[in-house]
């Protein structure tokens, strides 16, 4: 009794050796407990309001618990926002004197809430605030000074004029002097940007505008990024009528920070020449000057005395952001002066000798000729060059948007002119396979081919089926790695389903089943059940069941086990292609199909699966979204029906 009562203790329990460390572990719990004195300490008067308990709070309670009163300042603003500013708001500022960093940004978070909330202030209470945040914008922390900046900033927006005048521009002009800390000039670029919104054009070019510049100038090119960021603003807000202003007064300075020596100031004031176009004056020679100065940007480094180049990485980065804003300015140029104006820029970057600048240059190719329809016959050059490019970074990049870029390419309209360029850019589009295919980059190769799909819908059905179908049938018989061969037989049989010549699909639909179904290599004939299964998704059931069903269904004789496991996993997906009365012979001989598999298989993983898979889909398929499957299958069927009527009617016409 005594040994059970033991290990029942020792189950439950534990062994006594652990017990004894679980009470060492105890000990010191014990002893960090609250002692009686500190327990009154952080006792509070029960029949004491909100209000008066905060006061009490902040006025003789410990740290954690002043925090805490600050935190739920929002909370007490809403339920009684008078008592709260007369009595809760100058206890506050009392306690932030000398305070630690968590009350500081406790303190900036509940200001900034309460200024962001539906909370209606009068507007001694917006001052109260903005006393207080003033107070603490230069704290020597930089991580609360921030936190004091944002609530600045949002209580900029509730200030009238007369205030912030007095209150924020008086100690900007001050604190924006190069006597103060690098932190001081950073806000007052923030600042600045986000007052001027509050005063008329006058004021703001009287008064802010050569503070900006000032700012512009700074010796630190951390503060000369953050004003030209800022200069957007002060633009924008002095509105539309203030257009001649912003060219005159603003954009020299910007093309002075283009030029700056840091790289950080040149994209900064890049972006906001950008982000200024809408606003310039297109009949204005400045506009000319801005492209010419984009122009030399889209060549930084590449052009120096005697011919050299100078290239680095800051030079590399700017030819690389001229690729990503070249659309934005191929509409500030107007698509139709693209030619005598940007042309020989966007040229020279898709010819780039660095491969990060080429790689660009694609990344943005489909946005630039969007654009350029319908004369977008003038960059077939480039595209080209691209296609054939070396590094295969660059070809990735073309491919992400190469269906965009072909549709606006090979979009008929006026371009009659495009037609004898198909073999060009035919012959590129196959190097370019070809290339990746040679590579070790499978998942370039598979993306390559989902992209060529798409050729289907754009390209003439016999230049499609003399050129690209027999280079995909290639890659579907011979490639070893299987996501690019079941992306070669989606591709095969999207060609199949959109070629419009009869005698051409029945060729195809040959070399399917003579290289696939009936090949020698037992390889092959899996490559066939691959595009059984592509082929579901893409025909309508009526063509699937008429051409691919019965080959697929004969591989149930097939040698090799691998095979008959294919078909086997296959089945399910067969048997919801078929409806009664219509299939009702491919019905039996499907279950032909399953029964012999069942009675002669010798190969158990084919026996699971047959048993497991098929009996799993014919108990549930009725529940299935039967319906929508259905009406999604009649599309398919209407659209190659439709296919077939237009060469009908097209050798109607010819006739």
């Amino acid at each position: 009794m005594f040994s059970s009562r033991m290990n029942q203790s020792s189950l439950l329990y534990g062994p006594l050796d652990e017990l004894q460390e679980l009470a060492f572990i105890e000990r010191p719990i014990r002893r960090s407990l609250k002692t009686a004195e500190e327990i009154d300490q952080l006792t509070v008067d029960e029949d004491l309001n909100d209000i008066e308990r905060a006061v009490y709070l902040l006025s003789v309670g410990q740290e954690v618990q002043r925090a805490s009163v600050i935190s739920n300042l929002p909370s007490l603003v809403r339920q009684n926002p008078a008592e709260t500013f007369r009595r809760v708001v100058p206890k506050v500022r009392e306690v932030l004197n000398g305070s630690g960093a968590e009350i500081q940004l406790a303190a900036a978070a509940s200001f900034l809430t309460i200024l962001q909330d539906d909370i209606i202030l009068i507007h001694t209470h917006t001052y109260s605030i903005l006393k207080t945040v003033l107070l603490h914008l230069n704290h020597r922390d930089t991580v609360v000074s921030n936190a004091w900046l944002e609530t600045l900033l949002s209580a900029i927006g509730a200030l009238p004029k007369e205030t912030i005048k007095q209150e924020v521009l008086n100690p900007l002009l001050y604190q924006s002097q190069l006597s103060h800390s690098l932190q001081a000039r950073l806000a007052s670029c923030r600042i600045l940007g986000k007052v001027s919104c509050k005063f008329d054009s006058h004021i703001v070019k009287k008064e802010l505008l050569p503070l900006a510049q000032s700012l512009c100038q700074d010796v630190e090119f951390e503060v000369r990024a953050c004003m030209c960021h800022q200069l957007e603003n002060i633009a924008r807000a002095t509105g539309i009528k203030w257009q001649l202003n912003t060219n005159v007064f603003l954009l020299p300075h910007l093309l002075e920070l283009a030029a700056d020596e840091e790289s950080s100031v040149r994209l900064a004031a890049f972006d906001t020449i950008i982000n200024l176009m809408e606003m310039m004056n297109s009949g204005e020679s400045k506009k000319a000057h801005l492209l010419e100065r984009f122009k030399a940007l889209c060549v930084a480094g590449l052009q120096t005395e005697g011919n050299q180049t100078d290239d680095n990485n800051d030079t590399t980065l700017i030819r690389c952001n001229c690729c990503y804003n070249f659309p934005a300015m191929v509409v500030f140029a107007d698509p139709t002066h693209f030619l005598p104006q940007l042309y020989p820029s966007f040229s020279s970057l898709c010819c780039d000798p660095e491969v990060s600048v080429r790689r660009s240059a694609a990344a943005s190719f489909h946005q630039v000729v969007k654009l350029l329809t319908p004369t977008v016959q003038v960059v077939h050059k480039e595209l080209l060059t691209l296609l054939q490019d070396d590094a295969l970074e660059v070809l990735d990049s073309l491919m992400n948007h190469l269906e965009e870029t072909l549709e606006a390419v090979l979009s008929r309209g006026e371009n009659l002119t495009l037609d004898n360029k198909f073999p060009e850019l035919l012959s590129a589009l196959l190097l370019a396979e070809q290339k990746v295919g040679c590579s070790l980059r499978w998942r370039l190769h598979e993306k390559l081919l989902q992209r060529y799909s798409s050729l289907a819908r754009l390209l003439p059905g016999d230049l499609l089926h003399q050129n690209f179908s027999p280079r995909i049938f290639t890659i579907l018989t011979t490639n070893k790695v299987l996501p690019v061969q079941k992306e070669a037989a989606r591709t095969f049989c999207t060609f199949l389903r959109y070629n419009r010549k009869q005698e051409q699909r029945q060729e195809m639909m040959e070399r399917l089943l003579q290289g696939l179904a009936q090949g020698r290599s037992y390889w092959n004939r899996l490559r066939f059940l691959d595009v059984c299964e592509m082929a579901t998704d893409i025909f309508s059931r009526k063509y699937f069941n008429k051409h691919f069903l019965i080959p697929a269904l004969e591989l149930v004789h097939d040698p090799v086990a691998n095979v008959r496991y294919k078909l086997c996993q296959l089945l399910p997906r067969f048997r919801s292609s078929l409806r009664l009365p219509a299939d009702k012979q491919l019905l039996q001989q499907l279950d032909f199909c399953v029964q012999k598999l069942l009675c002669k298989e010798k190969d158990k993983d084919v026996v699971a699966t047959i048993l497991f898979d098929f009996c799993c889909v014919i108990s549930t398929c009725q529940f299935q979204k039967r319906q929508e499957r259905d009406l999604l299958d009649q599309k398919k069927e209407k659209e190659e029906t439709l296919l077939l009527e237009m060469v009908s009617l097209n050798l109607t016409v010819f006739l």
